[in-house]
């Protein structure tokens, strides 16, 4: 293969390490792939230079018909997801081949995208740290937002506005984790540090090389 790509793997917890100095190393363990290739994309035909790779085997019929003819078109066992990883270069890789955790090594940079752990709807005290009103008797703003906006003038509510909502629930990534251990007979990828998401959670690993935009 020309190139690293990118895997999209499960987050199956934190842990810790011990590295050659005795030090303890908190670790975040990642079943990463295998994916296979289910599509490659040329600049000539779709624009630009993508592989679309699949995640997390699933039965014939959890996909619709469309779907099905996709992967059996690329001789590839049908999976719950897709993704696509852009590359300046296609050369080296073919449809049905597999992508593995082998083609990551210790002490190299990865980014990894996944969606925060959601923790409900919220008020905008909770949400966005407001200050509360007196707590005295008589008083009827203890925790409420205060004024969103006159009335008359603009006679609405701007964009943007801090009021109560769900938190965070949202998709982050975090740049720069160091690969502190690859464990391809079990396809385990350890991290440095903490990553996005719950116990469970499908995460998208993307080597810094190839930009570091997952």
């Amino acid at each position: 293969m020309s190139s690293t790509v990118g895997l999209i793997g499960t987050k199956l917890g934190m842990t810790h390490v011990f590295d050659e100095t005795g030090n303890s190393v908190p670790v975040t363990v990642i079943q990463a792939g295998p994916c296979p290739i289910v599509q490659i994309k040329k600049p000539d035909t779709d624009g630009y230079s993508a592989l679309q790779v699949g995640f997390s085997p699933v039965p014939k019929h959890r996909v619709n018909k469309p779907q099905q003819g996709h992967f059996k078109k690329a001789g590839v066992h049908t999976t719950r997801r897709l993704v696509e990883f852009r590359l300046q270069s296609i050369e080296g890789f073919e449809v049905g081949s597999e992508l593995t955790v082998g083609q990551f090594e210790a002490g190299q940079s990865v980014n990894v995208q996944g969606r925060q752990i959601g923790k409900g709807f919220m008020g905008a005290t909770k949400r966005h740290h407001f200050g509360r009103g007196p707590m005295s008797h008589g008083s009827k703003s203890h925790r409420i937002p205060g004024s969103i906006g006159a009335g008359t003038t603009p006679g609405r509510v701007y964009k943007g506005v801090k009021m109560s909502g769900r938190k965070p629930n949202k998709v982050t990534t975090v740049k720069h984790i160091e690969i502190v251990k690859v464990d391809a007979e079990r396809n385990l990828l350890l991290v440095k540090g903490s990553i996005p998401g719950s116990t469970g959670a499908q995460v998208k690993i993307v080597p810094v090389k190839l930009g570091g935009q997952p």
